[in-house]
């Protein structure tokens, strides 16, 4: 997973598992506004802190901090846009308690009709109220608004709740796997690749 303090992105940890408690006030995923940068720094920081935990030292785990997340979301927000890349946002009311990025897959293997889900977050506090699935939701119909067929997201191999969300959508491991550098010591950190197809051959979804 890229680990962004440096970049603003990761994969897709810290998700809600899909569970419904109860209906959920006003609950709603958009396109993310530059105004929405520090909320989504706080939430990331929870998140990566929390997905992290397990595998990084203390030191490093401390370097997780909104204003950095948000600093590099503000920017890219502000800045121009390139390709199909799309920053979504899911919101209890009108607060922002998730939240997940898409763009094109960078991978070597990667066809053009390939997409990424770069990350994807939900704070503890809102977890099992479904935002996890309606972002996840989300992610796919940008995918295939983008013209793509395929959806790829890269997790630790360690995060089996992670590994079963996406798999429980339809994603699956297609077999790849790398070493993450995780920390300015060069420690790393296993990473599996999970795929599917967004399309069936009549257009239905199926991620």
């Amino acid at each position: 997973m890229a680990h962004e303090d440096e970049n603003a992105h990761g994969h897709d940890h810290g998700h809600d598992h899909g569970h419904e408690r109860g209906p959920v006030a006003d609950a709603s995923v958009r396109v993310a506004r530059a105004s929405d940068a520090p909320a989504v720094g706080f939430v990331q920081a929870v998140v990566f802190r929390e997905a992290y935990a397990a595998v990084l030292a203390p030191e490093v785990l401390a370097t997780f901090e909104p204003r950095a997340f948000a600093n590099a979301w503000r920017a890219t927000l502000e800045g121009d846009q390139s390709g199909d890349g799309v920053l979504l946002v899911a919101c209890a009311g009108e607060q922002v308690v998730g939240f997940a990025a898409v763009g094109a897959s960078d991978d070597a293997d990667a066809h053009a009709g390939t997409a990424e889900l770069l990350v994807l977050g939900v704070h503890p506090d809102a977890r099992r109220q479904g935002h996890g699935s309606r972002l996840l939701h989300a992610v796919v119909d940008t995918t295939r608004g983008r013209g793509r067929s395929e959806l790829a997201a890269w997790v630790l191999a360690a995060d089996e709740a992670t590994r079963g969300f996406l798999t429980a959508a339809g994603m699956l491991a297609d077999g790849a796997h790398r070493e993450r550098v995780v920390s300015q010591d060069g420690n790393t950190t296993g990473e599996i690749r999970l795929s599917a197809a967004v399309v069936d051959s009549e257009g239905a979804e199926q991620a």
